[in-house]
């Protein structure tokens, strides 16, 4: 892959200071089946979005747009050529690979072996289709390869959740091994990372997948990326895994120092040994938001709920606070001792493709805004005006708080209240 436009540390160039401040967005549909329209809308409001991203010298050059979604099934099963498991049973890992063809084959061959040699199958490859006009000079002479591997879970798995966690552990080893010759968006078998270094309205048009009818959706998120004095690259796109991020996490250094001093302590009964293969969890060549994403994922997939995991990192301003219940008081004091607050300006929007929400840190300096419409959708994003609403299709809407969870459960089909989710998780162990 072409990386030679973004340097390592020179002159007053640091790469640990990849900081952004973008425009983010969730919709949610509530009730029915997956739908395009959930992808539409999420487009929609990604392109309304537009002037929360940036652009370089080469106006055509985005600094990053992107889109979340759950696997679209449908979609998978008409276009990927082989003969699919059942949903759940099977991922699409979305890689950005060399555009050096001799390259390109080693990193392929890379990715196969270590899905076998984890036990796993590799059901084939799919060329992504990209649409080359609707991208910048800039972007374009980086742009990588893009291709989608296709694994099936071994007869040995448990469920859904065992695949995932050995879907993670064989994207770090590859990721370990191939180095910076390798991006890889997504790797799951519940959500996939359509992104890259584009403009909001160049993204549906550059992968055409995304108007594609059979791609379908519950939820949806996107990013319009504003890298601060950084430099763009596609890898750094948002959304990452799990989150898509509008801000900065100013204790990132902290933050990072303390995650690699616990890394020697790391132990957890799901993983196993395959705790060893996943280490380091952050990496040098990440942003802050990459980072923050890198640990979410290792916290929800080591057991731990998304609202767990959330509340774990980005805890409210509670030590002063007369109102909170004791229980949720407790589990703040207790996860002090394994967590530090990854501190903003930020706000976070956050799925694991089941439940889906946002969270605004303990500053509250970032702007957040939702609607619940007569009709079942939920939408949130940086501001007002994302999408048009008529004031008689609204049931409520609301805006994000310091601290506060705004949580979407798509199995219930219901938005939960703050207050519900931090009293569900600060009771489920005796924290205090």
């Amino acid at each position: 892959m072409n990386r030679s436009k973004k340097p390592g540390a020179v002159g007053l160039y640091e790469p640990s200071y990849e900081h952004d401040a973008c425009g983010i967005a969730l919709v949610a549909k509530l009730r029915g089946e997956a739908t395009h329209a959930v992808v539409e809308k999420a487009l929609d409001a990604l392109e309304n979005l537009e002037h929360r991203g940036a652009e370089g010298a080469d106006p055509s050059t985005g600094d990053g747009a992107g889109i979340l979604l759950q696997i679209p099934d449908t979609f998978f099963r008409a276009v990927a050529g082989v003969e699919l498991p059942a949903p759940g049973m099977y991922g699409v890992g979305m890689c950005y690979l060399p555009t050096d063809a001799g390259r390109r084959t080693e990193v392929e061959a890379l990715i196969e072996e270590t899905i076998a040699a984890e036990g796993q199958r590799v059901l084939g490859w799919r060329e992504v289709p990209v649409d080359e006009r609707y991208v910048g000079t800039t972007a374009g002479a980086a742009a990588p390869t893009i291709r989608q591997v296709l694994v099936g879970a071994a007869n040995q798995i448990a469920d859904q959740d065992a695949f995932e966690r050995k879907l993670y552990v064989i994207r770090r080893v590859i990721e370990r091994s191939a180095g910076r010759d390798l991006a890889v968006p997504s790797f799951s078998s519940r959500t996939i990372v359509y992104k890259g270094m584009l403009t909001a309205p160049q993204l549906p048009h550059y992968f055409p997948d995304l108007r594609d009818p059979r791609l379908t959706s519950r939820l949806a998120l996107v990013h319009s990326r504003f890298s601060t004095n950084t430099f763009p690259s596609w890898e750094l796109a948002h959304p990452y895994r799990m989150i898509a991020h509008n801000g900065e996490v100013n204790t990132l250094r902290g933050n990072i120092n303390w995650m690699r001093a616990r890394e020697s302590q790391l132990a957890s009964e799901l993983f196993g040994e395959d705790i060893e293969k996943v280490v380091p969890v952050v990496t040098d060549a990440n942003s802050d938001s990459g980072t923050f994403d890198n640990v979410l994922e290792l916290l929800v997939l080591g057991g731990r709920s998304l609202p767990h995991a959330v509340m774990m990192m980005v805890p409210e301003a509670y030590r002063t606070r007369q109102d909170l219940p004791e229980d949720v008081r407790g589990f703040y004091d207790f996860h002090s001792c394994l967590m530090e607050p990854w501190d903003g300006p930020a706000a976070v929007v956050f799925t694991d493709g089941t439940l889906a929400g946002a969270v605004l840190d303990r500053n509250g300096l970032r702007p957040g805004r939702w609607a619940e419409t007569k009709d079942g959708y939920v939408m949130l994003g940086s501001e007002t005006g994302m999408l048009p609403l008529a004031p008689e299709e609204v049931v409520r809407l609301g805006r994000l708080a310091p601290g506060k969870l705004f949580l979407v459960d798509l199995e219930a089909g219901r938005i939960v209240d703050d207050a519900e989710v931090k009293e569900q998780v600060a009771t489920s162990q005796p924290y205090g």
